[in-house]
């Protein structure tokens, strides 16, 4: 033990002298421990340096700069930068810096010319038109004032040279900057128009890129069309026709007519076997179209300046090749393609959504349309057949309210109306045979549309009314236009079987269109009563405005100075309108126990139109010419209306016609006195009754007032009297034995619909001795009547004995106060009524 201890504290000795490798250092537990003696110190600290201006801004300063901070030099610069943003971001910061400082662009503008025409043969199409949109929004409209053509001239050359481009989409741009410099100075066409129409004419002979991209060809034609436009604008202003511009020209359009014809032809195969043409071919196929137009129009211009078309030297495409290449498009290749009813041809391989296909037939027919009636003209016979039936078949197949229809109606009235350069078709024309068909497709079209389609009605009626004006006896729709009229009746008003009224369309439509269709009646040579009796059932109407009313009148008016109706018919549609002309009293109460299945809105009084209508009816009767031979005719009508007992204003308005006509002496006849006389003596009775049945205008004034309306009424009568003593002797007698008789039976009113007993009766008797006695002429005839007048008076004393004595009251009693002069004359003084 002792030696083991001893060579422990030996070994630990030694230990000590040589040095521990690694030593063991305690950690207190929850201590930090203290970072490696070998750890980096990343700390980093810095100071703000403050300078008190820099040299780049203190050259910029006064400067015009844009957003960024950049002058117009080093936007400039930028424009040619190999990154393309960069460029495009360049020339957006022109269009900032030229908006906000305008005086830059005025002061540089030939300097920013020359830097960004590098830029139209830009590879990158996002750069060129972001060139375009800062020339034609900024550049361009800066620079209108000033002298361009030094700022063309630098523009022209990087245009010549886009055109000739390797990348198509370049030289397609290239038209369309050519374009805009065209419309800021029109004359650059005319001098550049060679190298212009050679490039158009290279591009379209590459038919391979546009099959395949034909958004390319419809870029190029759209640029051909839009400067094709200036052409004749820019020659009417810079430049003469017989120039030697204008023949070269002529040269180079003359060579380009073949290529757009060939460029059309090329498409033939592709949509051959489309079963739905699509919509980049149909544009492009109407921008053809539209180009071929240009150039006629342009060498149509030519002609108009007063040279011959043998001095342009044009070799046009021939008559044949044209006439086939259109006819063609439209029959085989677009009305082969579309089904003339999309809504049952579109099969569901051909159209998976009708509507859809439908959207897209109306579309490219409504283009096709406008071409129609100069293709016609100019087509072949067997051409010219299968165009119409294709035509015709659309117009019949397409929606009343579309418009399809109405684009179809715009091409009818141009092939219906002849203008300066057409003349009628014959019937052996295939022409002719459509034309017909069309003319008597209108009327129901007309009623079809009805006035839901104002707009559309108005398109009719204005055609139904050029027809007319043109369908004169030479014209081959004469006999057309005529047998229309058995079609238009639905149109104004029908009579259905239980003797009602269906008003038609013609009521509701705008005054516009009724003027068409007013207008548009005097051109029937031979107006029949057809017709003429559904008119005037329109103009019975409540709901049809008096100004229409009296503007059919004068039509008519019109129509029958001029031969084209005749003196029965005419005067029959004045009778129906005086004898069925509804009047509503001012009295709402009287109008409703008078007319009770009128509509409460319209019982407002129309008494003053009426009185306007009769004295309208009188003075259009009194211009018939012979008035002797017009009363003839009108006496028996007259008397047969008043023996069917119409209400007192239309009876009234009858008896003012009659004296219109009649003279003194009058020209009635003696049975014509006799038959008169029966309806007088109720109707003097009835327009002399009491208030209550004459309704009153004015409850403050009610007697005046009843006494002018009665007056009014029995004015007539005083005229015939006073021209017929003997009728004035016939009614004094019955209207005694009117009395008479309603004494003995209350009940018995023969010619009067209006009394009500016999105290009424006396009532009314009374009243209109006394309206006689107050009429100077009247009273004077009387003067002759004095047994008659006397016999009356003693009937009615008698009466009033009789109620004496018996004290009856339910007659009531009419208490009469008369004097006798010293020539035996009796003069009624007053009356009054008890019971």
């Amino acid at each position: 033990m002792a030696r083991s201890k001893a060579a422990s504290k030996k070994q630990q000795k030694q230990q000590q002298k040589r040095g521990v490798d690694f030593k063991k250092i305690k950690r207190k537990l929850g201590r930090k421990l203290p970072p490696p003696k070998n750890a980096t110190n990343t700390e980093v600290k810095s100071k703000a340096i403050v300078l008190p201006e820099q040299s780049v801004a203190s050259e910029k300063a006064g400067l015009a700069v844009s957003k960024k901070g950049l002058t117009l030099k080093e936007l400039l610069q930028q424009t040619s930068h190999h990154n393309s943003k960069v460029r495009r971001d360049a020339l957006m910061g022109l269009k900032d810096l030229f908006q906000k400082y305008p005086a830059e662009l005025r002061s540089h503008r030939y300097a920013v010319i020359e830097k960004l025409r590098e830029r139209i043969g830009d590879d990158d199409k996002v750069v060129r038109e972001t060139l375009y949109q800062l020339l034609k929004t900024v550049v361009f409209p800066g620079c209108k004032e000033d002298n361009q053509g030094p700022f063309v001239s630098l523009m022209v050359a990087y245009i010549f040279n886009a055109m000739t481009h390797l990348a198509v989409d370049v030289r397609l741009m290239a038209f369309k900057f050519f374009d805009l410099v065209v419309q800021y100075y029109p004359p650059s066409f005319s001098l550049y128009a060679d190298k212009v129409l050679q490039n158009y004419e290279d591009i379209l002979r590459k038919n391979q890129f546009y099959l395949e991209d034909k958004a390319k060809l419809r870029s190029a034609l759209a640029g051909l069309n839009m400067a094709g436009q200036k052409i004749l604008h820019a020659f009417e202003l810079d430049m003469p026709a017989e120039s030697s511009g204008f023949s070269s020209i002529t040269k180079k359009l003359k060579d380009l007519v073949p290529v757009l014809v060939n460029c059309f032809q090329d498409f033939f195969p592709s949509v051959h076997h489309m079963p739905l043409l699509d919509a980049q071919s149909f544009d492009c196929m109407h921008s053809i179209l539209q180009s071929i137009d240009l150039v006629v129009g342009f060498f149509g211009y030519g002609i108009h300046q007063g040279k011959p078309a043998s001095q342009l030297s044009y070799e046009g495409p021939d008559e044949a090749i044209w006439d086939h290449t259109i006819s063609s498009l439209l029959l085989k290749k677009l009305f082969g393609v579309f089904p003339l009813n999309p809504t049952n041809h579109l099969s569901e391989k051909t159209c998976s959504d009708s509507r859809s296909g439908k959207a897209v037939w109306e579309k490219h027919i409504l283009l096709l349309l406008p071409f129609i009636p100069k293709l016609v003209l100019q087509v072949a016979s067997d051409w010219k057949s299968c165009l119409l039936q294709a035509f015709t078949k659309i117009f019949e197949g397409c929606n009343p309210q579309s418009s399809l229809k109405l684009a179809c109606l715009s091409a009818i009235e141009e092939m219906l109306i002849p203008g300066d350069d057409m003349v009628y078709p014959d019937a052996s024309d295939p022409l002719f045979e459509y034309q017909i068909t069309w003319i008597r497709a209108l009327p129901q079209l007309l009623i079809l549309l009805g006035d839901k389609h104002p707009s559309s009605s108005q398109v009719v009626l204005h055609l139904l009314l050029r027809l007319g004006q043109c369908a004169n006896s030479s014209s081959p729709f004469s006999r057309e236009y005529e047998n229309m009229q058995y079609s238009l009746d639905k149109f104004y008003s029908s009579c259905v079987d239980r003797g009602d009224v269906y008003y038609g369309p013609f009521i509701r439509l705008s005054w516009d269109s009724q003027e068409l269709a007013i207008c548009g009646l005097y051109y029937f040579s031979n107006l029949g009563p057809f017709l003429l009796k559904s008119i005037a059932f329109c103009c019975l109407c409540s709901e049809l405005e008096h100004l229409v009313l009296f503007r059919i009148i004068e039509v008519l008016h019109s129509a029958f100075s001029a031969g084209h109706i005749q003196i029965a018919d005419y005067i029959s549609f004045f009778m129906t309108l005086l004898s069925r002309f509804k009047v509503l009293p001012e009295n709402l109460t009287f109008a409703e126990n008078i007319y009770p299945d009128v509509e409460s809105d319209a019982k407002i009084s129309n008494r003053g139109t009426f009185k306007l209508l009769t004295n309208t009816v009188c003075s259009c009767l009194s211009r018939i010419g012979d008035d002797s031979l017009v009363f003839q005719i009108l006496e028996q009508v007259i008397f047969d209306q008043l023996l069917l007992k119409p209400p007192l204003d239309n009876a009234c308005a009858l008896l003012r016609v009659l004296v219109v006509l009649d003279c003194k002496p009058t020209r009635l006849s003696e049975q014509g006195i006799i038959t008169l006389s029966k309806y007088l003596s109720g109707c003097l009775n009835v327009g002399s009754c009491e208030p209550s049945c004459i309704p009153e205008d004015d409850e403050e004034n009610s007697l005046p007032t009843h006494q002018q309306t009665c007056c009014y009424y029995m004015l007539p009568c005083f005229f015939l009297f006073d021209r017929s003593p003997k009728l004035l002797k016939l009614v004094l007698n019955l209207m005694g034995s009117l009395i008479t008789e309603s004494s003995s039976s209350p009940s018995s009113h023969s010619y009067t619909q209006y009394g009500n007993d016999n105290s009424n009766q006396i009532n009314a008797v009374v009243s209109a001795l006394l309206l006689m006695h107050k009429d100077t002429k009247v009273r004077k005839i009387i003067s002759s009547f004095k047994e008659e007048v006397v016999h009356i008076l003693q009937i009615i004393h008698s009466l009033q004995v009789k109620f004496l004595v018996t004290g009856n009251p339910e007659n009531g009693l009419a208490v009469i106060t008369y004097t006798y002069d010293l020539s035996g004359r009796s003069q009624v003084t007053s009356f009054s009524l008890s019971g």
